[in-house]
C-alpha cells in the first residue's frame, strides 16, 4: 500500500461531528502519550503531520486525516489523562465507546501499546473495549527500538501470552517510529482492511 497524498482534513469531539465521505477509517487509540502521533507521521512518511507534544492528553478531539482521498487515519483522543476533571475523561471515554461501536466506516483499529513496560490496567481494559465490539485490531508495540532485540522478543511474547490467556487472538505487530519498524505490515494490514465490505 502506497500513501501519495495525505491531509488532515477536519477534528470533531462527537460523532454527529464527523464526517460523512463513507471512507473507510483506521482508527489509532492507545493511552495518552504512547505514541500516537508519532505512529500517524511514520506511517505516511510525514515528520509534522499530527502534531506531537511531550504533554500527555494533547489530543482532545476525532482528528481526520485524509489519504489519496480515500481513506481517513482518525488520531483517537488518549486514554487515562489524569491531568482533567472526572467529568471531562468520563465523556471522553463516552464519546470513545460510542465511535467504536457506533461509527460504520470503521474498519480497522490499531490499540498501541508501550512496548518497554507490560500492558496496564488500562491498556487491558481498552483490549477488552474492543474485544467485545466485535472490531478487525492489531496491537502495535510502540517504542521498540529502545529495546534489544531480545528484549523486544520477550515483549510480543509477553503480550500475546496476554492475550492468549484472555481468548483473545488479536495481533501484535512490533513498532517504531524512529525506525519505521512495522510500517510494511501495518500498511498490509490496513490495504487489507479498506477493502472490507466494498462491493
Amino acid at each position: 500500500m502506497k500513501i501519495r497524498d495525505i491531509r488532515y482534513v477536519t477534528s470533531a469531539s462527537r460523532l454527529d461531528e464527523m464526517p460523512d465521505t463513507g471512507w473507510p477509517e483506521v482508527a489509532i487509540i492507545g493511552r495518552s502519550n504512547v505514541g500516537k502521533s508519532s505512529l500517524l507521521n511514520m506511517l505516511v512518511r510525514r515528520k509534522k503531520l499530527a502534531r506531537i507534544s511531550a504533554k500527555p492528553g494533547r489530543t482532545r478531539t476525532f482528528n481526520f486525516y485524509g489519504a489519496d482521498d480515500s481513506l481517513f487515519f482518525v488520531d483517537v483522543p488518549g486514554f487515562g489523562y489524569a491531568k482533567v476533571s472526572k467529568a471531562t475523561r468520563h465523556q471522553w471515554r463516552q464519546q470513545i465507546e460510542r465511535y467504536l461501536r457506533d461509527r460504520s466506516p470503521l474498519r480497522l483499529v490499531l490499540h498501541l501499546v508501550d512496548g518497554r513496560h507490560p500492558p496496564g490496567e488500562l491498556d487491558q481494559t481498552v483490549m477488552y473495549l474492543l474485544e467485545s465490539c466485535g472490531i478487525l485490531k492489531v496491537i502495535v508495540l510502540t517504542k521498540m527500538d529502545k529495546l534489544s532485540g531480545n528484549g523486544r522478543a520477550q515483549s510480543i511474547r509477553r503480550v500475546s501470552r496476554l492475550l492468549s490467556e484472555r481468548g483473545m487472538g488479536t495481533p501484535v505487530v512490533a513498532s517504531s517510529a524512529r525506525t519505521g519498524l512495522g510500517r510494511a505490515e501495518l500498511l498490509r494490514r490496513i490495504s487489507r482492511a479498506k477493502k472490507i465490505g466494498v462491493s
